[in-house]
C-alpha cells in the first residue's frame, strides 16, 4: 500500500465538521483521524489519546522547541497542536485527517505541500447561527464570538484547495469522500 496523504479539514466553529468527519470515518474506515495535543484540562467525558492528548504546557513548549508538531496555535490561553510523529505514523497505513483551523492548516501546508486543504461552508450565516444556538451549550457572548470568528475563516478559504457547503452532512461527507478518492 502507498503511503498515505494529509487531509485538512476546517471550517467554522458549529458548520458541522465533526458530523462530517464521522461519517467519513463510518464510510472509510481505513481513514485515520489525527488527534491533536493541548494543554488545556480536558473536559467530562473526554479520554486522553482519543479526544485529544492532554499534556502540560512545559511539556507542550519543549515540543514545539524540537519541532515536533506539524502545526500549533495558542488561544484562549492554551496550546494545541498536530503531533508529527503520530500523524507520520498513521500516513504509513493510510490517509490521515486532521480537523484544525485555517491558520493551522497553513503551517501544514507549509510542512507538507502535498496536503490538501478542505474547507467546509455553512449554506449561509443564518444557518451557521442556527446550528450554534441548537446546541444548548454555548453561551450569547460565545455566539457572538464564534460568529464574528467565523467570518474571519471562511474569508480565508480561497487558498484552500476545495470548498464544499455543508447543506446536508451526508452530502457533503460524500463530496470530501470524492476527494480523497482522486488522491494518488
Amino acid at each position: 500500500m502507498s503511503k498515505g496523504k494529509i487531509v485538512v479539514i476546517s471550517g467554522a466553529s458549529g458548520v458541522g465538521k465533526g458530523t462530517v468527519l464521522g461519517l467519513m470515518m463510518k464510510k472509510r474506515p481505513d481513514l485515520a483521524f489525527s488527534v491533536s495535543a493541548t494543554t488545556r484540562p480536558p473536559r467530562p467525558n473526554e479520554v486522553d489519546g482519543v479526544h485529544y492528548y492532554f499534556i502540560t504546557k512545559e511539556r507542550f513548549e519543549e515540543m514545539i522547541a524540537k519541532g515536533d508538531f506539524l502545526e500549533y496555535d495558542a488561544h484562549a490561553k492554551h496550546y494545541y497542536g498536530t503531533p508529527r510523529a503520530q500523524a507520520e505514523e498513521k500516513m504509513e497505513r493510510g490517509h490521515v485527517l486532521l480537523d484544525i483551523e485555517p491558520k493551522g492548516a497553513k503551517q501544514v501546508k507549509d510542512a507538507v505541500p502535498d496536503a490538501t486543504l478542505v474547507f467546509i461552508m455553512p449554506p449561509s450565516m443564518e444557518e451557521l447561527e442556527r446550528r450554534l444556538r441548537s446546541r444548548g451549550d454555548t453561551p450569547e457572548d460565545q455566539i457572538r464570538i464564534r460568529m464574528e470568528r467565523a467570518v474571519w475563516e471562511m474569508e480565508q478559504r480561497g487558498w484552500y484547495d476545495h470548498v464544499v457547503v455543508n447543506d446536508d452532512a451526508e452530502r457533503c461527507a460524500d463530496e470530501i469522500l470524492n476527494i480523497i478518492a482522486d488522491l494518488a
